[in-house]
């Protein structure tokens, strides 16, 4: 990847070397090592403090894409497409389960023991091995979910292409994300962290936990093993007071329940009405 990054940054800079055979080449070669996971727009620090990296120079490449590629009709069976990307193929020999109408792009990895029920995997996205996809559930751009995380029916990972150097959304190991939560904008949901059904996360919402007396806020991370309801707050606005969304940490997974629990089990714990 040395001899690659180079020719990247130097096409991003200046777009008249889009027309370079070598830069082609490059930016093809970025694409196949995302769809073969050998390559990742993001990927946990080597450190211990739970960060994680961005390769900004990455999703530059993903962008960059775009313009080598033509418009062109697919079909697939009774479905026809018209579109820049291919579409993912040979999902037998990854041993991933793909249920009709479910599409995901090339250039996005699904590693073995995916299930993508009819849903849709967009472009540099990474899912890790035992991740169930459900129903209607969308992985936006180079959004990142780990491994035997629980995407229930709806929901909706936000995309994140630009600007280059901001997070993607990142779901890690273990998570359980109810039907219908939303969470964009590079938001952070961390391990084994169970999401209630509509809860909506960004970047910047409050999120705060009320399990304990000091009420600790955080902005768009959902610490590991944490219990999720959607929330309001009071907000002054100049034609009176209104509540707004906030998402709010109500407990901790137990060690003792198993991590393949029900979103509603995990709710009853903590005597949430479901």
């Amino acid at each position: 990847m040395t001899d690659i990054q180079p020719l990247i940054e130097a096409a991003w800079a200046d777009r008249s070397k889009l027309q370079d055979a070598a830069t082609q080449d490059a930016i093809r070669h970025v694409i196949d090592q995302l769809d073969r996971g050998q390559l990742r727009v993001a990927e946990p620090s080597a450190g211990e403090d739970g960060s994680w990296q961005v390769n900004d120079w990455v999703k530059k490449a993903v962008i960059l894409y775009f313009p080598l590629q033509q418009m062109k009709t697919e079909e697939v069976g009774i479905f026809e497409f018209h579109d820049k990307m291919q579409l993912k193929t040979d999902y037998a020999r990854q041993q991933v389960r793909v249920v009709p109408p479910a599409v995901a792009r090339y250039g996005a990895y699904l590693a073995p023991g995916v299930i993508m029920m009819p849903s849709y995997v967009n472009i540099g996205a990474y899912v890790g091995e035992g991740t169930m996809v459900d129903t209607w559930a969308t992985v936006g751009s180079c959004a990142q979910v780990g491994k035997h995380v629980h995407l229930s029916g709806g929901v909706g990972l936000g995309g994140v292409l630009e600007p280059v150097q901001a997070s993607p959304v990142i779901v890690e190991d273990g998570a359980f994300i109810g039907s219908r939560c939303i969470l964009v904008e590079g938001c952070h949901i961390g391990k084994e962290a169970v999401i209630g059904a509509g809860v909506t996360i960004t970047g910047s919402t409050r999120i705060i936990d009320v399990s304990t007396p000091e009420g600790q806020e955080y902005r768009g991370y959902v610490p590991p093993r944490s219990v999720v309801i959607p929330g309001s707050l009071p907000k002054q606005f100049p034609a009176g007071e209104f509540q707004v969304p906030c998402a709010l940490i109500i407990g901790q997974r137990k060690p003792s329940t198993d991590l393949k629990t029900s979103l509603n089990d995990a709710l009853r714990e903590h005597n949430v009405a479901v």
